[in-house]
């Protein structure tokens, strides 16, 4: 573009349709020009032996092709851009990208990013992504062990890190994550769920309208069919019209126009976006089939109803690791609660979350959307890089439950030296009250989504029956590739590329446009008009997505929710709950009672570092939150000493002190004094370390004073 085209402005009197007609002729061309460079780009991507959308250089470590049982997984190593440094001794980050429909790569597809904020943190990034089609046999199983393999290779490439390597699973790689670790918990260190679906039922009215989705198509047969008809593949580019049809505003209309209006500024945004949206990828039929049965329409994994095919049951209680839950209000594919709701499937206070030794965090954003919660730069620059930063804090918090609050930093903001970055983090005890208060089922609601399950059940073993067979006779490679060539999504991209012979007029078009642009002025009252069309088309898709949405709900609580339709379907009318509570195993009860008489009988075992994170607790105990700087300040303090215990140690000193007080307060207090036997010296130095920690973010309010007056008289002798 020329840098002294003029707008198409207009002289006072003059007429203002003609140029706005030229500008409307012009930004058209370059528009279908713009297509036609999306579908060269479709083409080249998916030509790639591995495409992927990453905007850093990287190394594959593991090929997950040459595994016992191979995948279409690869572990790789990213390489820090020039100038930013990182060191191998920290613990390593590992971003596991969504195989939803998209290929891999939006973890790290720009510099504010997730990978970009590891990286610029200092820690070493790898990422785990995967090819499109997937290897034959290949099972969800076998996915979920290849990760284990996965981290188990990453440990080994850094042994001097002081904590194990911390994951972040995108979406429905976040459930993929949370499987693999409740039955390897000893590969991980916390776990990042970002916008990933954990309890699939959950919703509630008047939103969420794709919970609705298997109940309006009967379950999971179209799923067997669609696998079949690809000759035992599923075409992941279904997935990505579920996602399309839940705003076709945006789908039909706004994704497009917006280009069109803009089209001298938004091009590069939008080829680099549609790089990673138009890169469809495979899935095996027995793979996907496991996934809408098992989570999507059964919703078997936040009642620990999945058992693998070596009979391990796949409980998330038995993760070790702490999990951050990061979701959005603004999430209409996977909203708070179904991000969250497996908390209350799982539990029945936060007592039984500390009984596990789980530390659960949970951040809800106020408004973004289900794709920003991973690609949004504003959302890495504040979340992302804020968990990024207080990570060991996260992994040091005590078990429990908690909010993540994060607030911008200012020039008011007390000890600000003790800050990282330009936010503040906090995190605030909660109880499974506060996760209620979001919104969820009743008893009613959830006799509905199993009645679901249950015709599920019927229909898919009906299909089996009369029309599986018939379907894959008629099926072979050659029809299940031009049934995927013909799919609407991929049309297009033949239909605007250079593999049709109309587009070849496009290109010199686009370029004598781009020598002799002529915008029209911003208040040409046609480009109003067309503004206002533009809105009123919107108006109206959003009018139709309401009212559809609102059908849908309407129609499945009245078919669902009738008496007859769930007896038929085998549900007693009753005030019995269609799904219960995980039993308690009693193996880990006696490991817990055990635990309990362990903890009771070292209480006056340790020495003054015990007794200083045992008064720290105290003091803070009625506050019930912990804040970055309180951390920080430990930080200091530990690189400081010539004696300080690796992270790992000092977390299982921290937690024991921890359990002590909630076992018996009164008697872990007055034990202090035979802490700090032969350390009376030391007494005013760790009192003086317990204040400054409790006072990092404000001073003590009238319960802390108390506390911290009590334990004076502990370690300071008169």
């Amino acid at each position: 573009m020329k840098d002294d085209k003029k707008a198409a402005g207009n002289p006072p009197g003059s007429d203002p349709l003609t140029p706005y007609l030229i500008d409307a002729a012009q930004r058209t061309i370059l528009y279908l020009d713009t297509m036609r460079r999306r579908g060269n780009q479709y083409h080249r991507h998916m030509a790639r032996k591995a495409p992927n959308v990453l905007d850093y250089d990287f190394e594959l470590v593991v090929d997950g092709r040459t595994l016992p049982e191979p995948v279409n997984y690869g572990l790789v190593k990213i390489h820090p851009p020039e100038g930013t440094a990182v060191d191998e001794t920290k613990r390593p980050f590992v971003v596991v990208d969504p195989r939803a429909g998209h290929g891999p790569g939006i973890g790290g597809f720009k510099a504010d990013s997730e990978i970009g904020m590891i990286l610029a943190e200092g820690h070493p990034c790898y990422f785990i992504g995967f090819s499109p089609r997937p290897e034959p046999g290949q099972t969800i199983e076998a996915v979920m062990r290849a990760l284990a393999r996965f981290l188990a290779h990453v440990i080994g490439l850094h042994p001097d890190a002081d904590e194990k390597p911390v994951i972040i699973g995108n979406c429905q790689a976040g459930w993929a994550v949370m499987m693999m670790a409740a039955v390897y918990p000893d590969r991980c260190g916390p776990i990042i769920a970002a916008g990933s679906p954990l309890s699939y039922w959950a919703g509630v009215h008047g939103k969420n309208p794709m919970r609705y989705s298997g109940g309006m198509l009967g379950g999971s047969w179209l799923t067997a069919l669609a696998s079949d008809l690809g000759n035992g593949i599923f075409d992941g580019s279904w997935l990505v019209v579920n996602f399309e049809n839940l705003n076709p505003a945006n789908t039909l209309w706004s994704k497009q126009y917006n280009l069109y209006s803009h089209i001298d500024t938004e091009v590069p945004r939008y080829l680099g976006f549609e790089r990673w949206w138009t890169g469809h990828v495979l899935l095996n039929g027995e793979e996907i089939q496991y996934i809408v049965d098992n989570l999507f329409v059964g919703n078997k994994l936040s009642t620990a109803k999945l058992i693998t095919s070596d009979n391990k049951r796949i409980d998330l209680r038995n993760i070790r690791s702490p999990i951050i839950c990061f979701c959005s209000q603004g999430d209409n594919i996977t909203p708070p609660q179904q991000a969250l709701d497996w908390i209350l499937d799982l539990y029945d206070s936060v007592d039984d979350i500390r009984a596990m030794g789980q530390t659960i965090i949970y951040a809800i954003h106020d408004h973004i959307g289900h794709l920003g919660i991973f690609v949004s730069g504003s959302v890495a620059r504040k979340e992302h890089s804020e968990f990024t930063s207080n990570i060991d804090l996260i992994d040091c918090l005590p078990p429990g439950l908690y909010e993540a609050v994060i607030e911008k930093a200012s020039d008011d903001t007390l000890n600000e030296d003790l800050v990282t970055g330009d936010y503040i983090s906090r995190f605030e005890e909660r109880t499974l009250d506060d996760i209620r208060a979001l919104g969820g089922n009743d008893l009613d609601d959830e006799r509905c989504f199993a009645g679901v399950a249950r015709l599920s059940e019927t229909n898919l073993g009906l299909y089996r029956t009369m029309l599986q067979p018939l379907v894959r006779a008629m099926s072979n490679d050659t029809t299940a590739e031009w049934l995927r060539r013909l799919h609407p999504l991929r049309i297009s991209y033949d239909l605007f590329s250079d593999r049709n012979p109309l587009m070849t007029l496009l290109p010199p078009a686009a370029r004598w446009v781009q020598e002799n642009r002529r915008p029209v002025d911003p208040d040409n009252p046609f480009l109003k008009w067309q503004e206002a069309f533009s809105d009123l088309v919107i108006q109206s898709l959003d009018a139709y997505r309401d009212w559809r949405d609102r059908m849908t709900e309407q129609a499945f609580f009245a078919f669902y929710g009738q008496p007859w339709v769930q007896a038929l379907m085998g549900l007693r009318a009753s005030d019995d709950p269609p799904r219960r509570h995980p039993g308690k195993d009693p193996l880990h009860l006696e490991r817990v009672a055990r635990r309990k008489k362990e903890l009771l009988a070292a209480i006056e075992k340790g020495g003054p570092r015990e007794a200083a994170l045992r008064g720290m607790m105290y003091v803070n105990m009625p506050g019930k939150v912990v804040d970055e700087r309180e951390f920080e300040v430990i930080r200091r303090y530990r690189a400081q000493q010539e004696d300080s215990l690796p992270l790992s140690r000092f977390k299982e000193v921290l937690r024991d002190q921890y359990y002590m007080l909630l076992l018996d307060q009164k008697r872990a207090i007055a034990a202090i004094p035979k802490l700090m036997a032969g350390h009376e010296e030391e007494g005013p130095r760790v009192l003086d370390l317990i204040y400054r920690i409790n006072t990092a973010d404000g001073p003590l309010d009238a319960e802390g004073e108390r506390r911290f007056k009590q334990i004076e008289k502990l370690f300071v002798s008169e």
